[in-house]
């Protein structure tokens, strides 16, 4: 019987265009700013990577998981969200999606917004210029091999 291979990528990245931002909490632009770059999908009521980088995007110094999670719990009580997907584990799987897009680093065991630098400029020069040009880059050799 053949070996059966499934095609798994390198790299991916789910861009997707709302409404311009205007009026919103700063909870729902980060819901939206996940939305936008495929950290959530739409109508997905598990929404616990929006509190984790809400958490992340407010510290002033790094935090390791455990406190990334105490203070996730804290903020869904505060706005009255349901407690779903505050297993450690989910929390830590979480935050390594935000490391795969490079808008999280880990230092030692500790988590923060990559190089405390501002969102826009992990965009434009580690989303944008590299990540998507490099995914772009292979996208265009298939069009070229297709004759």
């Amino acid at each position: 019987m053949p070996k059966v291979s499934k095609d798994m990528p390198l790299a991916e990245l789910t861009l997707r265009r709302y409404e311009r931002p205007s009026n919103l909490s700063k909870r729902e632009l980060i819901r939206k700013l996940c939305l936008s770059i495929g950290l959530l999908q739409p109508g997905d009521s598990r929404d616990i990577i929006v509190d984790i980088f809400n958490v992340l995007i407010d510290s002033k110094k790094p935090l390791q998981s455990e406190e990334i999670q105490e203070k996730v719990v804290a903020l869904r009580k505060k706005y009255k969200s349901p407690l779903i997907g505050i297993a450690h584990s989910n929390v830590r799987r979480q935050i390594k999606r935000l490391r795969d897009l490079f808008l999280v680093e880990k230092i030692r065991n500790e988590y923060r917004i990559t190089e405390n630098d501002s969102l826009l400029s992990i965009y434009e020069n580690k989303i944008e210029k590299y990540y998507l040009n490099s995914i772009n880059e292979r996208v265009k050799e298939y069009f070229k091999a297709i004759k």
